[in-house]
């Protein structure tokens, strides 16, 4: 015979959506969105998937200063 857990859905979830709904987190998703296109458009340059790897070293390399400062100067103009 096994045991069984149930945990009630809200439980399961709530440690999620704070998660999910932070600022580091919501960062990591713009930034991750970033590296995807950059690998998208140096794929269709080389005519062949260069990678997530070889995409996110370049990025990082020839745009994440320049990335993050533009989006830090987003964040902190008045809305």
């Amino acid at each position: 015979m096994y045991a069984t857990m149930t945990t009630l859905p809200e439980e399961s979830t709530q440690p999620d959506s704070i998660f999910k709904n932070s600022a580091l987190y919501q960062e990591f998703l713009a930034e991750r969105e970033e590296i995807l296109r950059h690998k998208w458009i140096e794929s269709e340059k080389a005519g062949h998937d260069i990678g997530f790897e070889k995409a996110l070293l370049d990025w990082i390399i020839k745009h994440r200063s320049a990335w993050r400062t533009h989006r830090q100067h987003l964040m902190t103009q008045p809305r």
